[in-house]
């Protein structure tokens, strides 16, 4: 009954409904009130109003019965203080809804979900420090000195889940800790990255550093510049920058900041300030370049594309290993990847 209660109000705001709002999506059938004597656990709805609710708020039917426990750590919408309180709603209960389906289909094959933090224990005083940090990290993953080829699939496959939720582009993501510290959680906005792939990376990046660094003791802007100085060392090291420009230098070509954009998926404005920070560059050429940059209209879009590929299959992946190996039904898939079972059979060729 509790779950049933808090499930259904996560439905309807992950719907960005009122009470009155959901009353008036079913027509009326029941009145505000009766809704929320529901949502408070005060009473059970029959069967046919949950297939009612089920299919007004676009949820399988089931999803009322599941049992997964999923609790948010501190949340920071950073920059976005005026962000309407409904879309806020609206993203966190999605991002609980897909992020329980996920868990429960690990715990089903008996796959350990818990995190390990590899930078655990480090003091965060310097930009060294931050070095320090992101070689730590690329040594424990296995990484070397290589580009990486797809950020998100890299933070899946090390146990950060990443989930895309349709928003205002206003919104870039956040990051949360799931259940205590079990769970690290990045939520990304698909609406702002459609064609910015390499910004797409570096945030991702950047909000894993919100994560993984010690640096919650620090000012707004400071935990900003050091989490921006960690997603430009995950992508291109210190030494391979240093290769790759040839070390220290009076000017930069633009051609050359797009080869290197294209190799290790890191924007050309990222890399001329990671240039400076390492000694590379002066600061005054670093102001010159951002003031040509400027005035060619390439602060917004550059004039480089970045083409990788930054998606993780591995959900899909364990749910068909799930369901090869009979661990699940075919109609427990359709309800994991919150789908009709005849939509599922249908795009999935499941016979």
């Amino acid at each position: 009954m509790k779950y049933l209660a808090e499930r259904l109000k996560s439905a309807r705001l992950m719907n960005g409904l009122s009470l009155q709002g959901l009353a008036d999506r079913i027509e009326n059938r029941i009145t505000k009130q009766a809704l929320s004597k529901y949502e408070q656990g005060q009473v059970i709805p029959d069967s046919e109003m949950i297939g009612l609710l089920a299919e007004a708020l676009h949820v399988r039917p089931d999803y009322f019965h599941a049992d997964t426990v999923i609790e948010f750590g501190e949340i920071e919408f950073r920059k976005l203080d005026s962000y309407p309180v409904k879309e806020k709603n609206r993203i966190v209960e999605i991002a609980k809804n897909e992020l329980s389906r996920y868990i429960e289909l690990e715990e089903i094959l008996g796959i350990e979900t818990k995190f390990h933090n590899p930078l655990d224990g480090m003091v965060i005083t310097s930009l060294e420090d931050i070095e320090k940090a992101a070689e730590t990290l690329r040594m424990a993953w296995g990484l070397g000195t290589d580009a990486i080829s797809n950020v998100i699939e890299l933070l899946e496959d090390h146990h950060v889940k990443v989930i895309e939720i349709e928003s205002e582009e206003s919104f870039d993501g956040f990051a949360t800790w799931v259940n205590g510290k079990d769970i690290p959680l990045i939520v990304l906005n698909k609406a702002k990255f459609v064609h910015k792939l390499d910004r797409k990376r570096f945030t991702a990046l950047h909000e894993l550093g919100h994560l993984l660094l010690d640096v919650n003791g620090y000012e707004e802007k400071q935990k900003e510049k050091f989490c921006h100085a960690f997603a430009a060392a995950m992508l291109i090291p210190k030494e391979t920058l240093r290769e790759e420009l040839g070390g220290k230098r009076s000017k930069l070509s633009m051609n050359e900041l797009g080869a290197i954009k294209q190799q290790y998926g890191i924007s050309m404005q990222a890399l001329v300030y990671r240039a400076k920070n390492l000694g590379l560059i002066s600061e005054n050429y670093l102001k010159q370049f951002y003031m040509v940059f400027n005035q060619l209209g390439f602060r917004v879009t550059e004039p480089v594309d970045y083409e990788g590929m930054e998606h993780s299959n591995r959900f899909s992946q364990l749910l068909f290993r799930a369901l090869a190996e009979e661990y699940i039904s075919i109609s427990k898939a359709a309800a994991l990847k919150n789908q009709k079972l005849a939509e599922f059979r249908k795009e999935n060729m499941v016979i």
